[in-house]
């Protein structure tokens, strides 16, 4: 190998290490959508971020199919499901070859389920993902752990960042257009008696451009305080969304294929598609906190 190329090598290199550290330097907003964060700048959380560039899931910061739960019936959440390729966190879809019965429940689909080790409470999260073509899920979310809480703190706040299926099988109106948008939530429950929290859902909603499996989209939030949630689409914002109670809870990062009793399996089984068609794509997921400059 001559010297000229050596240095061409060399330099390409180090283009691709600035390209991938710029642009990590700050959440993924388009010119003039950034939020003013007065004094404060935007700080990696390493153990809650991941490009996805090894040869498998980093189980130190990911429980693939865990936490004891096992899936929504029809659908069950499977490690063998889960793959890292072409630098990319890969969920697909699947049929079971018969029917597995757990917890007096049947289960005929595969699906799976990759969650954060690490909690954080406020920040912003944002993933790059592509949904797969099927009736299951395609999902970015976080959620508390209740075991882990004491007294009226022992409640449900659930921060839905992106929900949407490939497939839509239920007819119903506000289904429409759920396989082309962004569906955010902000769910309270589970709430212990005699503790003056709010039950409910206030929801954020914004369309993408086509269908979410047509493409790549990032999907970010911006849990700004416990009463204030700012959703992105593509680095622009979104809606704003007051949660029926604080929420102030840390919160754990799901990254979720599952089966929804609201949009049912089709009479073909659902699964007639290549496996990239029933595969969810993640490129990367990225969560930040803010501190002081």
């Amino acid at each position: 190998m001559t010297l000229l190329m050596n240095k061409q090598l060399l330099f390409s290199a180090l283009l691709l290490v600035t390209a991938i550290t710029f642009g990590q330097e700050t959440p993924y907003f388009k010119n003039g959508e950034a939020p003013e964060t007065a004094n404060k700048s935007w700080k990696l959380v390493k153990n809650m971020s991941d490009e996805f560039e090894g040869e498998k899931v980093d189980e130190k910061k990911w429980q693939i199919s865990g936490q004891g739960w096992i899936g929504r019936a029809p659908g069950l959440f499977q490690a063998k499901n889960i793959k890292i390729k072409d630098g990319a966190l890969q969920i697909t879809a699947s049929k079971l070859q018969k029917p597995i019965i757990k917890n007096n429940k049947t289960f005929t689909h595969g699906g799976a389920y990759v969650g954060s080790r690490n909690a954080m409470k406020y920040g912003y999260y944002e993933c790059e993902m592509k949904a797969n073509k099927t009736f299951m899920s395609s999902t970015f979310w976080l959620i508390n752990e209740q075991s882990e809480l004491e007294g009226c703190d022992k409640r449900t706040t659930e921060l839905d960042i992106q929900e949407t299926v490939g497939h839509i099988t239920n007819p119903a109106k506000w289904m429409k257009n759920f396989d082309q948008a962004m569906n955010s939530n902000t769910h309270s429950r589970n709430i212990p008696e005699d503790c003056n929290y709010e039950k409910g859902t206030s929801k954020g909603s914004a369309l993408t451009e086509g269908k979410t499996y047509d493409d790549f989209h990032v999907y970010g939030v911006w849990w700004k305080s416990k009463d204030e949630i700012i959703f992105f689409l593509d680095g622009k914002r979104q809606s704003t969304v007051k949660p029926p109670a604080n929420f102030d809870i840390e919160m754990y990062l799901r990254m979720v294929v599952e089966t929804y009793d609201w949009n049912p399996v089709p009479n073909d089984g659902g699964m007639t598609g290549s496996v990239a068609d029933r595969t969810t794509t993640y490129n990367w997921v990225r969560s930040w906190k803010l501190v002081d400059n």
